[in-house]
């Protein structure tokens, strides 16, 4: 069976259904393709900084998500050898950083919320794509049971391991040596932490809790490894015993949330991203394909921009293909492609660089702060704490524009 759609995008992760929810606000139709039976909401919170939360307004689902998540009014780290606090930053800093909105936002409310306000049959469940081909003015995008879509724009937000990616040529992303455990904690009676993002950071290793609202917290375990880890991925206990041996001297209201965290809710990950000069190099977009999100800038979670940079594209591409698009009725196939062409074009020349910059800000990031080396802990500790504590702040200063085709 073959059928011809506009514009397919492949994946209903963040980057995905915000592209979708951007074409639907600019009155373009698409169709997300998703691998799984249902909403993957795996990962359980992210934190969605400044940036995120312009992009988020931009598809009008701010308000919504905001009465659900409190406000983080700072940050603090310290450094697990000694216990003493190292940096602490306020949000409401003066300066270029005015005004910041931070808030840890729960995946699954801000996934549904995406796919909520799609219309009806926007997300084809149960839809894995294993082939991509060309054909004239189309893609023909085949799927796992058979069936062929012919696209007219293939967009690519299927995660790092992207179909879409590898047909553009990059690269699987590298494994940078560190794995990050995470948990969630649900306090029924309310928690005890001030609404503030709290790190710690040497010895080869890097935590942090961060509150969603009065009587949930996530938490992070990031930590050095040759391995892929697989025999502790499989075993919970294992995770939790591993994590709470090597901490060091953290607070004891971070310990004890690790510690109440069941079995169920402890997930492990190897961090993965695409080293910057692929980004510089590569093709972000060829011909009438693109790629966004995960498949487009895997990176490692240290300065919490992923979910926040898919949030973006999702809302320059949507931008860029409501110009290409605008007044086609009666454009030759020719012609449209060549728009369609041109409109990718742009939103890759707007999106390279500054994925150049979170990839290498997030990498530098934590590799400073996960360094067991004296020297540079001397240096991460007493000289450059406060520098290091701002530079999630400056990145979160991006604004990816208005949602209006011109």
């Amino acid at each position: 069976m073959e059928a011809v759609e506009d514009i397919v995008i492949v994946g209903a992760g963040i980057a995905g259904l915000t592209t979708a929810l951007g074409l639907h606000r600019l009155g373009i139709r698409s169709l997300v393709l998703e691998s799984s039976h249902g909403l993957r909401a795996t990962g359980f919170a992210l934190t969605t900084w400044t940036n995120a939360w312009r992009a988020l307004d931009a598809v009008g689902i701010g308000e919504p998500l905001r009465q659900q998540h409190h406000r983080l009014l700072g940050l603090q780290t310290a450094s697990t050898s000694t216990g003493l606090p190292t940096a602490e930053r306020q949000f409401d800093v003066t300066g270029t950083q005015r005004g910041h909105e931070i808030r840890c936002l729960r995946r699954r409310a801000l996934l549904e919320t995406l796919a909520n306000e799609l219309p009806s049959g926007t997300i084809r469940y149960s839809s894995k794509v294993v082939s991509i081909e060309e054909s004239c003015y189309l893609k023909l995008v085949h799927l796992s049971d058979g069936s062929i879509l012919k696209a007219k724009v293939l967009i690519g937000c299927d995660g790092v391991h992207s179909e879409v990616a590898k047909w553009l040529g990059f690269k699987k992303p590298a494994f940078v040596g560190r794995s990050c455990i995470r948990g969630s904690v649900h306090y029924e009676h309310g928690h005890s932490f001030e609404p503030k993002s709290f790190r710690c950071f040497g010895e080869g290793i890097r935590s942090g809790v961060i509150p969603c609202d009065d009587k949930s917290i996530i938490w992070f375990f990031t930590f050095s490894s040759s391995s892929k880890n697989e025999e502790m991925e499989e075993s919970p206990a294992k995770m939790k015993q591993f994590v709470l041996g090597k901490l060091g001297k953290i607070p004891d209201n971070m310990r004890a949330a690790i510690e109440k965290t069941e079995l169920d809710d402890f997930i492990l990950s190897p961090l993965r991203f695409r080293p910057p000069w692929e980004i510089l190099l590569g093709n972000i977009s060829k011909t009438n394909v693109c790629v966004a999100g995960d498949a487009f800038h895997p990176m490692t979670p240290d300065i919490g921009q992923g979910g926040c940079a898919a949030l973006e594209d999702g809302i320059v591409l949507a931008r860029c293909l409501g110009e290409a698009l605008r007044d086609k009725q009666g454009m030759s196939s020719e012609k449209e492609y060549k728009r369609i062409e041109m409109g990718l074009k742009s939103y890759a020349k707007e999106r390279r660089w500054r994925a150049f910059e979170l990839i290498s800000t997030a990498y530098m990031l934590g590799y400073i702060q996960q360094s067991n080396g004296r020297v540079l802990n001397f240096l991460r500790d007493r000289v450059l704490a406060s520098f290091l504590a701002g530079l999630p702040l400056k990145m979160a200063s991006y604004d990816c524009g208005k949602l209006r085709a011109s």
